[in-house]
């Protein structure tokens, strides 16, 4: 991969053929020479800030819609660069550069650890040997988390003035919240990003399915969600969130028998997402 490749994939129609624009930021798994290398955990402790195997999950809901949609998966590890993170979330901890370029007040998640950079994990702790260069980080800035961004912008703008409005959907897995608690949880920035009904129709496909569901807690949506929502401007964003054991083997590290169901799943949200844009909206000119 060279520099001026972009570390995402982009599927779908060349001109948008669905007002849904579908984002899997949180699945790569590409990891680095330099990555693993500055590590002074082993590699599996870092695997555990993956959306493990939800791509798989998007894939193939994207095919059972003959692959029309527009969608962007990331190949890149979450724990090289956080693309739901401000490019401005860095981490003074580990981060030289932060000391420049950060954020004047540290948000709750670089305070946890999980910044721009994940500095932590959970089980593991600190995961770097040393703090992270200036330059490397700006690096990984211009190479993978604003291409991303732009693109993303770019396509949702062109869903827009095809279809009248837009709606994306984020796609993201969550550890399983325990017993009794909810399997799915969409996030709509408490309100912020989307028009209700888009929220309402998601969650109809999931207690159609007899899932549990939750509204914002403990996942509202991210920076994807705050920086491409504009609901008065006709693009609206929806964070989804499905357990892990949906979908992986029990022991939580592959693909597992519920993948067929769980994309059956959301290619039923996405349809329901599509419906309602173009019974709510009206359909720009072509």
């Amino acid at each position: 991969m060279t520099a001026s490749s972009p570390s995402f994939d982009r599927y779908g129609d060349p001109v948008p053929s669905s007002p849904v624009v579908l984002s899997v930021p949180h699945a790569g798994r590409d990891y680095p020479l330099a990555l693993r290398t500055a590590l002074r955990v082993p590699i599996a402790a870092v695997t555990i800030l993956e959306d493990r195997h939800v791509d798989a999950v998007a894939l193939a809901a994207h095919a059972l819609g003959l692959g029309r949609e527009t969608m962007l998966v990331q190949r890149r590890a979450r724990a090289w660069i956080d693309l739901n993170r401000s490019e401005l979330e860095r981490d003074p901890a580990i981060d030289e550069g932060a000391v420049w370029t950060a954020l004047p007040r540290l948000s709750a998640k670089v305070r946890g650890g999980l910044g721009l950079v994940p500095r932590r994990v959970m089980g593991a702790g600190e995961l770097w040997r040393r703090r992270l260069d200036a330059h490397d980080v700006a690096a990984r800035i211009r190479q993978d988390h604003r291409p991303y961004h732009a693109q993303l912008a770019s396509e949702l703008a062109a869903a827009r003035a095809r279809f009248g409005t837009a709606v994306l959907l984020d796609v993201h897995s969550m550890p399983s919240l325990g017993p009794g608690k909810p399997r799915i949880v969409i996030g709509d920035r408490f309100g912020r990003s989307a028009h209700s009904r888009f929220v309402a129709a998601i969650e109809s496909v999931a207690h159609s399915a007899d899932h549990a569901v939750a509204l914002n807690a403990p996942y509202a949506g991210g920076h994807i969600l705050e920086t491409h929502a504009r609901p008065a401007d006709g693009i609206h964003a929806v964070q989804i969130e499905f357990d892990r054991s949906l979908y992986l083997d029990p022991a939580g590290d592959g693909p597992g028998d519920g993948l067929a169901a769980t994309a059956a799943l959301l290619r039923r949200m996405i349809d329901v997402l599509a419906d309602e844009a173009s019974a709510a909206f009206p359909i720009a000119a072509e």
